[in-house]
């Protein structure tokens, strides 16, 4: 019996797909209305993450609806401050919320009861692989050191993550331990998604465009590297997407210096610069999630220029970050049949 072409990681080992396989990040999510009346009936967004049924069922929704060549676990990158303790809660209108770490708090965070607590997500890994289409690709995921640290010294988002720069700039060696224990344990949560049935991975530094050249280096792009080291270390095959939002001219050295197998792409990259990066192996992007929002001409137009620029390479078709709320399903329809030349 010939095993199934998942489109995805022929990409992921270098391949040319034509059409390229699309998936988008939080393609589960609240531009769907199932997704919003099983969210409802999970309770908190935590109690959503943390049970297999919902999480599966909203994790199964846009395949559903769309046939998505890739599925990504849905969760969030605070499980991991969560699962240390760090009294993680979700407020109404307000996003993500924690207990700020001090200095002197660093030391005391024990990372052994980590992936005992994280069981509930790795039960929906195992589920969705037993429950997705043979051909969909399953990604798991996690957030990088750097942006679930600015979370955890802040105790929330904010526009420039100023706490944490401060932070790491006063307290640095307090600062290069907290990313290291991230990136050791992100990279044990990794593998074990990798075991329980995710054919990929992707890591998520939604907050590196706020690094200048120096401290990209230190705080995204090493500890990133130290975790694709680790996961590989343990399972030489992993493939693994990492998506450095804002990075700009420092995605030159990000690919290189991870060794990440793809690296994805945010919507303010040039096409121009995302070709020259494409030589060297695999991207993913890159359509400005407003474009979705807006529809038509202009959602036309920006997925022509992707194609034109990025199609005849190793491509993954993406959005260059999540789908917003604001999203009308239809459209992520036409976006899908438009990538796949069926519209």
């Amino acid at each position: 019996m010939t095993a199934p072409v998942r489109k995805i990681i022929a990409v992921l080992e270098g391949q040319t797909v034509s059409p390229p396989p699309i998936w988008l990040m939080r393609q589960a999510g609240r531009y769907l209305p199932e997704y919003r009346a099983t969210r409802a009936e999970a309770g908190s967004f935590l109690d959503l993450c943390y049970s297999p049924k919902h999480a599966v069922e909203v994790t199964l929704q846009p395949i559903r609806r769309y046939r998505f060549d890739a599925s990504i676990l849905f969760s969030d990158i605070l499980v991991i401050p969560d699962a240390l303790n760090r009294n993680v809660r979700f407020v109404q209108g307000e996003g993500p919320q924690m207990d700020p770490i001090s200095e002197s708090e660093i030391d005391l965070l024990d990372p052994k009861g980590v992936l005992d607590h994280l069981q509930p997500v790795l039960e929906t890994v195992r589920r969705l692989r037993q429950e997705l289409p043979a051909e969909t690709t399953l990604l798991g995921f996690c957030g990088a050191p750097w942006t679930v640290a600015t979370y955890m010294i802040a105790g929330h988002g904010t526009s420039d993550q100023a706490p944490a720069r401060l932070f790491a700039y006063r307290h640095p060696a307090a600062f290069e331990k907290l990313l290291t224990l991230l990136a050791d344990i992100s990279a044990e949560y990794l593998i074990a998604q990798i075991d329980a049935g995710a054919d990929a991975v992707q890591i998520f530094d939604s907050w590196a465009g706020v690094l200048g050249e120096e401290e990209f280096k230190r705080y995204a792009l090493q500890p990133v590297a130290r975790m694709i080291r680790s996961v590989r270390a343990a399972r030489p095959g992993a493939k693994i997407i990492a998506f450095a939002k804002g990075a700009g001219m420092n995605l030159k050295t990000y690919r290189q210096g991870t060794d990440a197998d793809a690296i994805g792409l945010d919507w303010t990259v040039p096409l121009s610069f995302a070709a020259e990066l494409q030589k060297d192996g695999p991207v993913q992007g890159n359509l400005d999630p407003m474009r979705v929002v807006a529809g038509g001409k202009a959602m036309e137009e920006g997925i022509d220029a992707i194609l034109q620029a990025l199609g005849h390479g190793p491509l993954i078709f993406n959005l260059g970050h999540g789908i917003t709320p604001e999203a009308d399903p239809e459209h992520v329809a036409e976006l899908v049949r438009r990538v796949r030349g069926t519209a």
